[in-house]
C-alpha cells in the first residue's frame, strides 16, 4: 500500500492528465447505460424511464417475431462478412507494396490519394455514385453506350448494387488502415532485411518470411475487432447507397431501427434491437479473441 502511495505521489501529473478521459467515458459512456432499461418498459417518452411500466421480454419476444428483423440480421451479417472478405486484406495488401516504393515523394503521395477518402461523409459518397454509377446518366453507362454496350444495373439491380457496395467501401477504407500497417511495419528491425538480403531473399520473400510475420499481432487485433463488428453496421453507409429496389439487400439492422423504432417513436423496441446486438457483438468478441490466442498465440486482452 505505501509503494503504490509513493508510485502516486511521483507520477501525480499523469493521474490528473488521466481525470479527463475517465470522465468523459464515465459521464458519455457509463451514464447513459441506465437507457437499457427501456428494452424491458412500455416505454412512455412523457413518464419516463422510472415511470414507464415494466413489460419483461415482451419487447424482445416482439422484435423476435418480426419477420423484416431476420431480413435486417441476415443482410447485416452478409453485408459484414463480405466487407471482412474484400475490406479487411485490402490495406495490407496497400501497405506491403507501398512499403516496397524507394521514392519517397511518390509513397507521400500516393499515400495521400489513397486516405483521402476517408474523410468523405457517405452522403458525398453517395452524390459520388450516383454520378459515376446512375443506369442512364452515371458516367460509366454513358461510356458503355458510346461502346454499343447495354447499361448495367449498378444501383437498382441487387447483386450489381452488392458488388458496388463492396467496392466503393475498399476505395473509401482501404488507405485509412493502410496508415496503421505501415506504423507496424516501421517497427520491424531493419536488419532482419539486410540480413535475408545477404542471404539472397528477394522482394516476395522479404514480405512473405519478415514484414507479414512482423505486422501478424497487428492484423489479429485488427481482425479480433473487426469479427466483434459484425453484428453491427452504421447507418449512413447502405442508407444513402441503398434504394425501394434493393431493399432485400440494403435493409439492416441500422436502417430496420430507424425505421421501425425511430420513425415510430417505439423506443423500446429500438433499444431492444441495440441491447441485442451488443449481447452479440460482445460473444463474438471474446470468441474471437479465444480462437486467436489458440492459433496464433496473440489476443486483445
Amino acid at each position: 500500500m505505501k509503494q503504490s502511495w509513493l508510485y502516486f505521489l511521483r507520477n501525480w501529473q499523469l493521474y490528473i492528465l488521466l481525470l479527463g478521459p475517465v470522465a468523459y467515458f464515465l459521464i458519455f459512456k457509463y451514464g447513459p447505460m441506465y437507457g437499457i432499461l427501456i428494452a424491458f418498459q412500455d416505454f412512455n417518452l412523457f413518464k419516463g424511464v422510472m415511470g414507464s411500466p415494466w413489460v419483461g421480454f415482451d419487447v424482445f419476444r416482439e422484435v423476435f417475431g418480426m419477420s423484416a428483423f431476420y431480413k435486417a440480421l441476415r443482410n447485416t451479417f452478409m453485408l459484414n462478412l463480405a466487407d471482412l472478405l474484400f475490406s479487411f486484406p485490402a490495406p495490407i495488401l496497400l501497405a506491403l507494396l507501398l512499403n516496397e516504393i524507394t521514392r519517397v515523394r511518390f509513397k507521400k503521395w500516393a499515400q495521400t490519394i489513397l486516405y483521402l477518402p476517408h474523410f468523405l461523409s457517405w452522403v458525398i459518397i453517395g452524390g459520388i455514385m450516383l454520378q459515376v454509377f446512375a443506369t442512364n446518366t452515371g458516367i460509366v453507362n454513358l461510356l458503355l453506350g458510346h461502346l454499343g454496350i447495354d447499361p448495367i444495373p449498378f444501383l437498382t439491380d441487387k447483386y450489381n448494387w452488392l458488388i458496388t457496395y463492396l467496392v466503393v467501401g475498399v476505395w473509401q477504407s482501404a488507405g485509412w488502415g493502410t496508415i496503421i500497417y505501415l506504423a507496424a511495419i516501421t517497427g520491424i528491425n531493419s536488419e532482419l532485411y539486410e540480413a535475408a538480403a545477404m542471404d539472397g531473399a528477394g522482394r516476395f520473400r522479404k514480405m512473405r518470411s519478415i514484414t507479414l510475420p512482423g505486422i501478424r499481432p497487428t492484423i489479429v487485433v485488427l481482425l479480433i475487432l473487426k469479427i466483434g463488428e459484425i453484428v453491427q453496421i452504421s447507418f449512413d453507409r447502405p442508407y444513402v447507397i441503398g434504394n425501394v429496389s434493393v431493399l432485400d439487400f440494403s435493409e439492416v439492422i441500422s436502417t430496420f431501427v430507424y425505421k421501425t423504432g425511430v420513425q415510430t417513436a417505439n423506443f423500446s423496441l429500438a433499444t431492444a434491437v441495440g441491447l441485442f446486438q451488443a449481447v452479440v457483438g460482445i460473444i463474438l468478441l471474446l470468441a474471437a479473441n479465444r480462437i486467436a490466442k489458440k492459433i496464433t498465440g496473440n489476443g486483445v486482452f
